[in-house]
């Protein structure tokens, strides 16, 4: 636990990457199956997660992130994208995992299923939204914690126009929509950001105790 937490320590939101570092294959297939293994509310992981790489598609992209350099000069750059459309189609397709998973007959996982379905149906469209968005969050945790653990650095963002960043990755077309972003690589030498003290609340703020 204590080297978790030297590694959640060192790592920061970088702000300058060396875009001549990349990533070796072996860690962004560890990163790649942390964020597989995160949790999510039923289990039912209602987002996909699109990984860039091509120099093109990333430089358009920083176009519509305010011109920030870490989505072109990172080794790869991560978009949480949600199901727009999560309903029965992806209950069902999650009920056949888990019956093919386990050895369970899909019958006797039906109470299940209609549960999770009467539960989105009854979400309006803005909830069901900010449903699904929140579990995107949960598997960017996992995607920095993964990243600290492997000496990577890693950037979360916000600041990006989402309906371009559709437009641009064809999200629209697939019934998906950018939900946040993060960028991995390593940090460049001149980013000062790296030397600030990291500032958190103390335990006595952050805590409460019943």
């Amino acid at each position: 636990m204590s080297t978790l937490l030297d590694n959640l320590n060192w790592r920061y939101a970088t702000k300058k990457y060396d875009a001549a570092k990349k990533i070796s294959a072996t860690d962004l297939n560890t990163i790649k199956e942390a964020i597989r293994l995160s949790a999510s509310s039923y289990g039912l992981q209602p987002y996909k997660v699109v990984i860039v790489e091509n120099p093109e598609i990333r430089e358009q992209l920083k176009e519509v992130a305010y011109g920030q350099t870490q989505i072109t000069d990172s080794s790869h750059l991560f978009v949480f994208a949600t199901d727009v459309n999560v309903g029965d189609s992806a209950v069902n397709d999650y009920i056949n995992n888990i019956s093919e998973t386990r050895g369970v007959p899909a019958d006797a996982l039906a109470g299940f299923g209609d549960m999770m379905k009467g539960m989105i149906a009854g979400l309006p469209s803005d909830a069901k939204n900010t449903w699904t968005a929140k579990q995107t969050y949960i598997a960017l945790g996992n995607l920095l914690s993964a990243a600290a653990e492997l000496k990577i650095d890693a950037t979360p963002m916000e600041g990006f126009n989402a309906a371009e960043f559709n437009k641009i990755l064809g999200f629209d077309k697939l019934g998906l929509n950018a939900s946040v972003i993060a960028t991995v690589g390593y940090r460049h030498g001149e980013d000062d950001t790296q030397h600030y003290k990291k500032v958190r609340k103390s335990h006595e703020e952050l805590f409460i105790t019943i």
